[in-house]
């Protein structure tokens, strides 16, 4: 028999911050789906766990494991987080899931009481793991994922400074999620000037906004590597920004090119270096295997993975 509590005695203090694990593992559900253009399609997903899932909100990062070709649902060694990178690393590579990073689109909590977050997915072909699961993904399946069990979180890279008067957005197709999202946190009538890189005309989205954005959609034509970047420096080279003191910028996408972008605004365009969040979401030549493996020795500190516990 345990003792009852002593109603007299100081309540335990609180855990420090430091010790409170910023990411857990979080079983999710597909609901539904709904293509949004060419390249688009919104995954919705649910599940119990969701009630302690903690957005940050703007370019909120997570991790998805993604099952194998020929399984339905997404299964895991371990979720202790002192043991399930090695132990999913030592899975046989036919049993592996796949472990992709992607941001969060919205989360919301139901009229009748049901929590769900939206992920945005990009197709491009069966070639990609993500693209192919969720070309398929129908209501029903279940994956795993490591997100956010508090807001303030270390995933969330959109932090603009408290004297932030202008914000500047440069994203390809894999960041524009994060970009929407980011464009639909804004203070109303914040001046925004965004450039937004996508595949084709069909991908254009509709982003509704509260702020005072300046949207240019460059529609990315056949062709790669610097006859790529040449056409986004074109883009950014010829609009006009927003007059301001103190803007922020932000800028995701293939690594190579968000590169360039950040040359450009620290010298060309004289920002704070400070100022200008740049993030490496691929890159050309490499998986995300290759990446993690490079993140995790250390060696791509803009591609720290966010799935860390």
């Amino acid at each position: 028999m345990t003792a009852a509590p002593d109603a007299s005695a100081p309540a335990p203090a609180p855990a420090p911050a430091e010790s409170i694990p910023h990411f857990r593992f979080f079983s999710l559900e597909v609901l539904r789906t709904r293509r949004l253009g060419r390249s688009f399609l919104r995954i919705t997903f649910g599940g119990a766990s969701l009630a302690e899932f903690r957005s940050g909100g703007y370019d909120q990062s997570l991790s998805l494991f993604l099952p194998p070709a020929g399984r339905e649902h997404t299964v895991l060694p371990s979720t202790d987080e002192d043991t399930w990178f090695a132990d999913w690393r030592g899975m046989p590579g036919e049993e592996r899931p796949v472990m992709r990073s992607y941001t969060v689109r919205e989360q919301r909590r139901t009229p009748a009481g049901v929590d769900e977050v939206d992920i945005d997915f990009v197709l491009h072909g069966s070639s990609s793991p993500a693209s192919s699961w969720a070309g398929r993904a129908v209501t029903g399946r279940r994956i795993m994922a490591i997100g956010p069990a508090v807001a303030e979180n270390k995933s969330v890279r959109f932090q603009p400074p408290a004297a932030t008067d202008a914000v500047l957005l440069y994203a390809d197709e894999t960041a524009l999620p994060a970009a929407a999202a980011i464009l639909d946190r804004l203070p109303p009538g914040t001046p925004v000037r965004a450039w937004f890189e996508v595949p084709h005309e069909e991908d254009r989205l509709y982003l509704p906004t509260p702020a005072g954005a300046d949207i240019t959609w460059i529609v990315r034509d056949p062709g790669t590597g610097h006859e790529r970047t040449d056409r986004v420096l074109d883009a950014l080279r010829t609009a006009e920004r927003p007059a301001s003191e103190a803007p922020y910028a932000w800028i995701a996408g293939e690594s190579a090119t968000i590169r360039a972008v950040r040359r450009h605004f620290v010298q060309d365009c004289a920002l704070d270096r400070r100022a200008v969040r740049f993030t490496g979401y691929w890159r050309l030549g490499a998986t995300e295997e290759d990446l993690l493996a490079e993140a995790y020795a250390g060696r791509a500190p803009d591609e720290t993975p966010t799935a860390a516990l």
